[in-house]
């Protein structure tokens, strides 16, 4: 079936294929080389982004992929027509590399290439990327060493668990209590830890947790 999700991962495949990055294939097609970043797929208020014709036409182009190679990847076929297992890997850093520069775009979605890869039970997204949760200051909730996926695109709401980055790199995991244009207030997992009230001055991204390895 054609979906959001599996265009974008057809052109990721794409990439990968030709030994590309996403932003390399986007130049290589004669595109803007963000064209294809994680932040460009989904829209500031969650709705997805689909690629155009002209340019998934440009990249079929660039690479000399013929429609049915391309086909197959959205299809999740290999080149002998066959579907492969369903087996999902999204990138993994920790919390403490999460604060650091260089790691995310502006929208809080992985950057760069090098990433470790950790394997989901379940199909993540596209822009599902994973954190591994570092020290006890989660406890009891999440444990060192657990890995959490997050979604930076998803919609949140008043009860969700949510991953924040502030503007001066620290990285925490709390309960989303109210998120506001001016605010955002968050509950610690961990009673030991204090709750927060940040300006979204200084919120440089917040992303859903959608699954965690417990």
């Amino acid at each position: 079936m054609l979906s959001h999700d599996r265009v974008w991962a057809a052109i990721d495949a794409l990439a990968e294929r030709y030994s590309l990055s996403a932003s390399g294939l986007a130049r290589r097609a004669g595109l803007d080389s963000t064209a294809f970043n994680k932040s460009k797929r989904l829209s500031s208020d969650g709705r997805p982004r689909w690629p155009s014709t002209e340019s998934l036409a440009k990249i079929i182009e660039a690479t000399g992929a013929s429609l049915d190679e391309f086909t197959g990847l959205v299809e999740g076929r290999d080149k002998t027509g066959v579907a492969p297992a369903q087996r999902s890997s999204v990138p993994l850093l920790g919390f403490a590399q999460a604060g650091a520069g260089g790691f995310f775009d502006d929208a809080g979605y992985p950057a760069g290439q090098g990433w470790d890869l950790v394997e989901l039970p379940a199909r993540a997204t596209a822009t599902s990327y994973a954190l591994k949760v570092q020290g006890d200051s989660m406890l009891p909730l999440y444990r060192n060493g657990d890995v959490l996926i997050v979604e930076p695109g998803a919609a949140t709401r008043k009860g969700d668990r949510v991953v924040v980055k502030t503007a001066a790199g620290e990285v925490m995991a709390k309960v989303l209590d109210r998120h506001t244009t001016k605010s955002i207030v968050l509950i610690s997992l961990n009673p030991e830890h204090p709750d927060r009230d940040i300006p979204m001055r200084d919120v440089e991204w917040v992303a859903r947790i959608v699954w965690a390895s417990q």
